[in-house]
């Protein structure tokens, strides 16, 4: 193999080609005195690196303060689409490795992929019915979100996956001179195209901007990739199980946040998410279209040639008669498979608008599985029809809704609507005055009473009115688009068990729960609380204990299954509490709801809002996955994937592919051998989790006397980063701030990690980590002993030893004291940098300590090597990033050209970190 002889010397070959053609196109644009300039601040940069030396430092400083526009402009852009073309030539390395492992014959399975994952589970020796109720537990739900720090502009992305496409061409054997000039040629053109495109949006997206950003990936890569995953795994089965054959359930789901997430966003209103589930279906059943006139043309069978069912042809017949105009029928009538096409065309174009149109996806199923069944009747046992059989599996995951979508509001605006309502009706003067206990026996008479609440909807404000419209919107769409369109209604800042049954009880005005005169119960939406802050946490056990404990309550989890889903927020626990800490909080609830549930039979759902950055609970899946108590694994998980890792994931087909088989693989055996195998060398050691405790103590008192206890750390944060500057880079529709205030309690985690993250001290991923292990450590060498030990053999643990060098690596205090030049005062400057520098060589002291390395990452090669190869490159956009906003913030230098640059280094540090914020 390549891969073994040369490790990633191809990688290499690709950024160098790649960097050479950049290097043209400098030159072409703006001279060689453009590529001279770029290399001259790289060439300095790259020293510094390697050794500080002071009259470099200076020549570097001077020659950024010295530039000039347009040339400035220029020398920041190259730098980011460096980046850009770096990060298309690391994807295409992956996608090359794994391609080298599928060609070996009898070698080593690639590490998290289906055939290693069932290999590992063959081990275990499963019992026939063991295996499959794994299969049948096994539940993977991912929800895009238009989280908005994806930089990058849709049309660029569209242009970074051509030049990935052509790259890969490059690795065909056999290229012909012509072949290669050609994609020599292609290569330079659509590098070129890079180069003249203006990266920057010049406004707000809108949300229906993100909703159709968030369909794009629907659309290129995973209405086909999704039921790939189910493939793969069902032919991993037959090989080295065939003896038995395996169902494999629909497992996989994507669904999304774009649309439905109310939370701090007043553009989301309830006719946008209204046409958020038409944008939705419309993109679904053009899907569909293409699926069938593709099989209309593979089906060419005639009746003169094979028989088919007799089911079949009733069904022609009738529906022929019955939907078709006479000059509407498939010619050919011995045709009959092109026949029956023909007729679902017609019924898939007219879905939604006529009577014509099929009523639900079940119906269209249905006369899929009347083809299926007819042609297979004389296909030989061991060979499906694969195409067809993918589009059942398509229609059976995305229904004529494409994507379940979740809606999201705060707590406090249920309270407010609920308030009013019980008001008007005199049932309660002030309801939210209320102690918790009131409020629940409130709620519980109300839900108890099939009378309605609701008066006149003129008689309220317009807010309470907007939040009775999204339930009457929620309980429409279930009839327009089906119950799988809008199945959870989430309740962010959940703090009590009343914030739920004010949502039932708004639900219940909807006609979406309802109780009949005979005291049955209908319930037709799940409601998830979502917590997030440290005490939310800590409090969530009791929070659902006494709602498990009501009757009223227990009555809609019969209707929805017994099935609970809960979200833990890790974006705000973290700003709350430091990472460590809430990290620790969401494992620990975790485990205590899911123990507490299991003594009412309930089955939960644990819903993981992680980030994409370090700082907000990112980081691969199939190690999100691992680290969570692996007793929660068998009620499956659900996950965010937000806005700026869905381009690094789902933009190229063979990437989602192995990023969907990694998660799979990973959740496939861990659930297989929590099942399987007792309990012993499964679970936790109580020495560890004790462990964790006093660590996480140490470390929320280090955490919060910096964050909160330090009065002058706001000033440093506001003005040692870019926050100010990142409201003006059009990235996102909703405000930075929940209430537009400027207390810290308000600002969204979102921008916090974002503009620590731009100015490389990426506090949130890992501040205060240090002072939490090696305050333990200093206990005893047993400690250390303790800890190592953990790290070895507790997938938790070891998760967050290493996401926490991976932000060490990443972070660079030596360009991060570039920012403390923008703080006015001098002293808390110095104090609070000082403080971070010294936590952040206490936190790599201990972590090497921990994992017995040598340097941070020699665990992960590939990925430290690719820090290193970036980090030369995303100095020198630091440093100018700093000489700008100082330009910028100055009185006397205020320009929209100046902004722009700004905002041209923001987008090109994100570029070179990739997960940012």
């Amino acid at each position: 193999m390549i891969e073994t002889k040369q490790p990633n010397t191809l990688l290499r070959n690709d950024v160098k080609k790649l960097g050479n053609i950049l290097g043209e196109i400098l030159v072409h644009h703006g001279g060689v005195d453009l590529l001279k300039k770029v290399e001259s601040i790289r060439e300095k940069t790259k020293a510094l690196r390697q050794e500080h030396d002071e009259d470099t430092y200076k020549q570097l400083k001077e020659e950024i303060r010295t530039l000039e526009p347009p040339s400035r402009q220029h020398v920041i852009r190259a730098f980011s689409i460096y980046f850009h073309l770096v990060n298309i030539a690391e994807q295409n390395h992956r996608i090359r490795r794994q391609r080298e492992y599928q060609m070996q014959e009898g070698g080593v399975s690639q590490p998290f992929s289906l055939e290693r994952a069932v290999e590992a589970v063959k081990k275990l020796n499963p019992k026939d019915e063991v295996m499959q109720k794994v299969l049948n537990d096994l539940s993977i739900e991912l929800i895009i979100t238009a989280h908005p720090t994806e930089a990058t502009k849709r049309t660029v992305l569209e242009t970074q996956k051509r030049i990935s496409l052509i790259l890969q061409e490059f690795d065909k054997p056999q290229l012909t001179k012509k072949e290669r000039r050609r994609l020599d040629d292609s290569l330079f053109n659509e590098i070129t195209a890079l180069w003249q495109t203006d990266e920057l949006r010049h406004r707000k997206p809108t949300v229906l901007d993100e909703v159709k950003n968030g369909l794009h990936y629907f659309n290129q890569t995973l209405f086909d990739v999704i039921p790939e995953i189910h493939q793969e795994l069902e032919v991993q089965l037959d090989e080295q199980f065939p003896n038995h054959s395996w169902k494999v359930p629909n497992f996989l789901h994507f669904g999304s946040w774009i649309g439905g997430d109310r939370d701090g966003n007043p553009n989301v209103t309830p006719e946008v998410t209204w046409e958020t589930l038409e944008l939705q279906r419309r993109l679904v059943l053009k899907k569909y279209k293409e699926s069938l006139v593709d099989l209309m043309k593979r089906f060419s069978q005639t009746t003169t040639r094979v028989e088919m069912s007799d089911a079949l042809c009733q069904s022609v017949e009738e529906d022929e008669a019955k939907y078709l105009e006479a000059d509407e029928a498939w010619p050919i009538e011995t045709e009959l498979y092109r026949r029956k096409f023909q007729i679902m065309l017609k019924r898939i174009r007219n879905v939604g608008s006529t009577s014509i149109g099929y009523d639900q996806a079940e119906d269209f199923l249905a006369d899929l599985n009347l083809i299926k069944d007819s042609a297979e009747a004389h296909q030989p046992s061991n060979r499906t029809l694969k195409t067809l059989r993918k589009l059942i599996r398509q229609v059976k995951l995305f229904g004529f809704h494409l994507a379940t979508l979740d809606i999201r509001n705060h707590s406090g605006e249920h309270e407010l609507a609920i308030t009013e309502i019980l008001k008007a009706v005199q049932i309660t003067d002030d309801y939210s005055a209320l102690s918790e206990s009131e409020k629940l026996k409130v709620l519980k008479e109300a839900l108890n009473d099939p009378r309605p609440l609701l008066l006149f909807e003129e008689d309220y404000s317009k807010e309470t009115q907007e939040i009775i419209e999204v339930f009457h919107m929620i309980k429409r769409a279930h009839r327009e688009f089906g119950s799988r369109s809008i199945e959870v209604y989430l309740v962010s800042m959940t703090q009590s068990s009343s914030d739920l049954l004010e949502v039932l009880l708004l639900a219940k005005e909807a006609g979406i729960y309802r109780l009949h005169a005979d005291g049955t119960v209908e319930s037709g939406l799940h409601v998830a609380p979502l917590l997030e802050t440290v005490d939310d946490l800590v409090a969530g056990p009791h929070i659902m204990k006494t709602l498990f404990e009501m009757d009223v309550y227990r009555n809609h989890l019969k209707e929805r299954g017994n099935h609970q889903e809960i979200m833990l927020g890790y974006s705000d626990g973290s700003k709350d509490g430091g990472t460590l800490t809430a990290n620790w909080k969401l494992f620990k609830a975790q485990q205590e709801i899911h123990e507490m549930a299991k003594d009412y039979h309930v089955r939960l759902k644990f819903f993981h809002g992680r980030g994409g950055s370090l700082g907000r609970g990112g980081g691969p899946l199939n190690r999100s996955i691992l680290s969570q108590p692996v007793e929660t694994l068998g009620d499956g998980v659900k996950i965010t994937e937000q806005g700026e890792v869905l381009s690094s994931r789902y933009l190229l087909e063979d990437i989602a592919f192995r990023n969907l088989e990694q998660a799979t693989s990973a959740l496939l055996e861990a659930s297989a051998a929590s099942s399987i195998q007792t309990k012993e060398g499964h679970f936790r050691e109580e020495a560890w989790e004790d462990a964790m405790e006093v660590v996480s103590q140490h470390s929320l008192k280090k955490y919060q006397s910096l964050v909160f206890g330090d009065q002058d750390f706001l000033t440093y944060f506001n003005q040692a980063t870019p926050l100010g500057e990142l409201g003006a880079l059009n990235i996102g529709s909703r405000p930075m701030s929940r209430k537009g205030s400027q207390r810290f309690e308000d600002l969204r985690a979102i921008p916090w990690v974002f503009a620590w993250t731009q100015s490389r001290q990426m506090l949130p991923a890992w501040y205060a980590a240090g002072t939490g292990l090696s305050e333990f450590v200093q206990g005893s060498e047993e400690n250390l002993q303790l800890l190592r030990e953990m790290y070895e053999k507790w997938p938790f643990f070891h998760a967050t030893i290493n996401n926490l060098q991976m932000a060490l690596m990443k972070a660079d205090l030596k360009t991060a004291k570039e920012y403390m030049n923008l703080v006015k005062d001098k002293d808390i400057a110095n104090r609070i940098f000082g403080n971070i520098r010294e936590e952040y060589t206490r936190t790599k002291e201990v972590l090497l300590q921990i994992s017995q390395s040598e340097e941070l990452l020699d665990h992960s090669p590939n990925i430290q090597e690719s820090v290193y190869r970036r980090n030369p490159y995303v100095d020198p956009l630091n440093f100018l990033q700093v000489d700008l906003i100082s330009k910028m913030r100055s009185e006397e230098e205020q320009s929209e050209e100046l902004l722009t640059e700004v905002l041209l280094t923001i987008s090109g540090v994100a570029a070179g970190l990739v997960n940012t914020g």
